[in-house]
C-alpha cells in the first residue's frame, strides 16, 4: 500500500546545521531522499558558527519517520536537537477546556453568578423548568457519549483511548457550529447500563451525540434514548455518516452522467455506518445495493456472521441474491462504499467495475484501498481522512 506523507505523521525536527552555503541543501535533500515531504524550515537561533533551524516534515507512517531521522543522521555536520511528533504535541493536555463566559471581577458579580443570587434564578426554573433553556447552558450544549466499542477503524480500544476523538468531535461541534459540547466516555458495554447513565445526565444537555458505540447494541440504544428522553438524540457513526455519503454520491453521479436509481452500489462494512447509509441509500431511490462484511456478501438466508439487522436488511437488498467476496460484488458494479478496514480492495478488483467508477474508501484513519493506488482507474474516488 502507498504511504502518502501526511500532517497526521509530522515531525519537528530541530536542527543545529553550520552556517555556509550548501549545508541546508545537504539537509533538506536527506529528507526528500527518505520520502518526507517538508512543510516549513524557520530560524530559531544562531551558534558559533551555526544556525538553528526547526524543519516540519509530513511523513506517511511511523516507519517513514525513523527513515527520516536515519537520513539526518548520516548528513556530516549537523546535530539533530529534537524531534517532536506534531500530533502528540497537538493533544498534550487535552484539546478542549470550559471557559467563563461572564468575568468574576468584583464582590458583585460572584453574588449574582454563585450565592446569594443564584437562588433566585435555581427557584425560577423549579417553578417553570422550560427556563432551563434560557437560564442555563442546556439551549447550547451536547454530549458527545461513547463506550470505546467501534472507535473509529481502531475497533474496540476502551472509552479512555476513545476520548481523543471524542474531544475532536466537540472541538468541530464548536468551531463549526457555535455548539458546546463535552465527551462523556462510558466504562460499560452494557446497553440497558448506557441507556440509564445517558438518561440520569440528560438534564444538562440539550441533545445527545452518540458516537462510536458497535452494532447492533447503538441501533437499541438510540432507539431506547429517543423513546426515553424529551432532548434530540443522534448517532453520528449511523446517520452524519449516512447523509455526508448520500450528498457526495448525488453529486458524483452528476459528474459521471448517472441516475441513482440504475446503478449498482456495493457497500463493504455492515456496522452502524454501513446499515444506516444503505438505508438512506434505497430511500433515495437506489434499486440494486449489495452489502458486503468480513464473511462476504449479504444475501436471505445467508448463516454466517448474521444478527437481526443484518437479516432485515439481507430483505430489502441484492435483488440478484449474489454470492461471494466482495472482490467478485464489485465485478461490474458503479459504486463501492467503503465503511469497513484498510486494504479491503485491491487495485484489480477496481478494474473491473463499470464505466467511470466512484470510489467512497471511507476507513478511517486508513481507507480501503489508497488514492494514490487508484489513479486514472477511477473517475471520482473519496476517503474519509
Amino acid at each position: 500500500m502507498i504511504k502518502t506523507p501526511t500532517p497526521s505523521y509530522s515531525l519537528r525536527v530541530r536542527l543545529e546545521i553550520p552556517n555556509r552555503p550548501g549545508m541546508l541543501g545537504k539537509v533538506t535533500s536527506a529528507i526528500g531522499k527518505a520520502g518526507g515531504d517538508i512543510g516549513a524550515i524557520d530560524i530559531m537561533g544562531f551558534g558559533k558558527g551555526t544556525v538553528l533551524r526547526d524543519i516540519v516534515v509530513s511523513v506517511g507512517d511511523l516507519e517513514g519517520g525513523e527513515k527520516v531521522i536515519e537520513g539526518l543522521k548520516k548528513v556530516r555536520g549537523i546535530r539533530i536537537l529534537s524531534v517532536a511528533d506534531r500530533t502528540f504535541a497537538l493533544h498534550h493536555g487535552g484539546k478542549i477546556e470550559i471557559r467563563n463566559k461572564i468575568p468574576l471581577t468584583t464582590r458583585d458579580d460572584l453574588s449574582m453568578a454563585y450565592t446569594p443570587g443564584v437562588a433566585r434564578v435555581c427557584m425560577a426554573i423549579h417553578e417553570d423548568p422550560q427556563r432551563v433553556y434560557d437560564l442555563t447552558i442546556k439551549r447550547n450544549t451536547v454530549a458527545v457519549v461513547t463506550d470505546g466499542s467501534a472507535v473509529l477503524g481502531l475497533g474496540d480500544i476502551g472509552p479512555k483511548a476513545a476520548m481523543p476523538v471524542m474531544e475532536g468531535k466537540a472541538m468541530l461541534f464548536k468551531e463549526f457550529g457555535g455548539v458546546d459540547a463535552f465527551p462523556i466516555c462510558l466504562d460499560t458495554k452494557d446497553p440497558e447500563a448506557i441507556v440509564s447513565a445517558v438518561k440520569w445526565l440528560s438534564p444538562g444537555f440539550g441533545g445527545i451525540n452518540l458516537e462510536d458505540i458497535s452494532s447492533p447494541r447503538c441501533f437499541e440504544i438510540e432507539r431506547r434514548l429517543r423513546e426515553e428522553l424529551d432532548i434530540p438524540v443522534f448517532h453520528d457513526d449511523q446517520h452524519g455518516t449516512a447523509v455526508v455519503i448520500l450528498a457526495g454520491l448525488m453529486n458524483a453521479l452528476k459528474i459521471v452522467g448517472k441516475g441513482i436509481e440504475e446503478v449498482r452500489i456495493v457497500v463493504s462494512g455492515l456496522g452502524a455506518a454501513g446499515v444506516a447509509s444503505i438505508r438512506l441509500l434505497l430511500s433515495a431511490g437506489a434499486k440494486e445495493v449489495i452489502g458486503c462484511d468480513r464473511a462476504g456478501i449479504l444475501y436471505e438466508g445467508r448463516k454466517e456472521n448474521m444478527n437481526p439487522v443484518k437479516e432485515e436488511l439481507a430483505k430489502i437488498t441484492n435483488p440478484a441474491r449474489l454470492q461471494g467476496s466482495v472482490s467478485e460484488a464489485l465485478n461490474g458494479a458503479d459504486v463501492f462504499i467503503g465503511l469497513s478496514q484498510p486494504g479491503a480492495i485491491r487495485l484489480k478488483d477496481v478494474k473491473k467495475m463499470a464505466k467511470d467508477p466512484i470510489l467512497f474508501a471511507m476507513a478511517n484513519p486508513v481507507p480501503e484501498i489508497m488514492p494514490e493506488e487508484v489513479g486514472r482507474h477511477a473517475r471520482i474516488i473519496a476517503t474519509g481522512r
